[in-house]
């Protein structure tokens, strides 16, 4: 089994200087936890660094420790990460690709979802994550999307038919994901194909993308749930060019495809 996810160093650093600043002070543990409203052992695991500090308990700390700004300077390094780290690097090639192909065989490909679509998956996280860095994440995932209004770029998305018709969260927020994923595929730039569900191809094991930059330079990413891996080496990388060719075959044309889609927001 793999070791549970240790607590950000952010928290941890941030905790230490509540409890040295309180301890300089003379400022007790309880005297804190009554002026900020928690309970000791809330405390006592914000400054372990455990759990997150909040900043409530910075803003009281500061100004009951006389720290004059040095804890609340800590606020923008708790911040959440906008995506998970292991999925970081892929985001700075997606942003910077000229051309991007994304075979996705379980759900919608995170550049074609919805508001909601994206804040029911993302809440359905295990271990749940806190509000803030739900907020975030949802936000940075939308935020992605603004690059798919590049007419310069190229925008390929295979998606199995599973994937469309799998609900995520209530039939109406499915329509409008479906709806969305029409008008998406409209701008010439972006192709969006459905894969049927039926027979085998290469692409049963999993999701994959494909990028290409204006350097000409190819790499792959593949996420599993709790890793990604980004490729540029070219023997991997060409191995699963081939693989998307080879699930392009059995794919509908886009327009095709958006009868397709269209049939199934109709159905709802």
């Amino acid at each position: 089994m793999s070791a549970p996810a240790q607590p950000p160093m952010a928290w941890k650093y941030c905790g230490d200087q509540i409890k040295r600043w309180r301890e300089h002070s003379g400022v007790t543990r309880e005297q804190l936890s009554q002026a900020a409203s928690y309970d000791p052992e809330s405390v006592r695991s914000m400054e372990a660094g455990r759990r997150k500090p909040s900043v409530k308990l910075l803003t009281v700390a500061d100004e009951l420790c006389n720290a004059r700004g040095m804890l609340l300077g800590a606020v923008d390094y708790l911040k959440p990460e906008k995506f998970p780290s292991f999925s970081q690097d892929f985001m700075r090639y997606e942003a910077e690709a000229t051309v991007l192909s994304s075979y996705e065989n379980q759900l919608v490909p995170g550049l074609l979802q919805t508001e909601a679509t994206a804040q029911a998956l993302i809440n359905a996280h295990w271990p749940p994550l806190d509000d803030d860095t739900v907020t975030e994440r949802v936000a940075a995932r939308i935020a992605r999307q603004s690059t798919l209004q590049k007419q310069t770029k190229s925008f390929n998305f295979l998606i199995e038919e599973f994937a469309l018709r799998r609900r995520v969260g209530t039939e109406d927020v499915h329509r409008k994901q479906l709806e969305h994923l029409l008008a998406a595929g409209t701008p010439r730039h972006v192709s969006i194909q459905v894969v049927p569900a039926h027979g085998v191809h290469p692409g049963v094991n999993g999701p994959f993308v494909l990028l290409e930059t204006a350097d000409h330079e190819r790499l792959a990413y593949e996420e599993g749930q709790s890793m990604g891996l980004l490729f540029a080496e070219r023997e991997k990388v060409n191995l699963l060019w081939q693989r998307y060719a080879m699930i392009l075959r059995q794919a509908l044309s886009p327009e095709e495809s958006a009868r397709f889609i269209r049939t199934l927001s109709e159905e709802l």
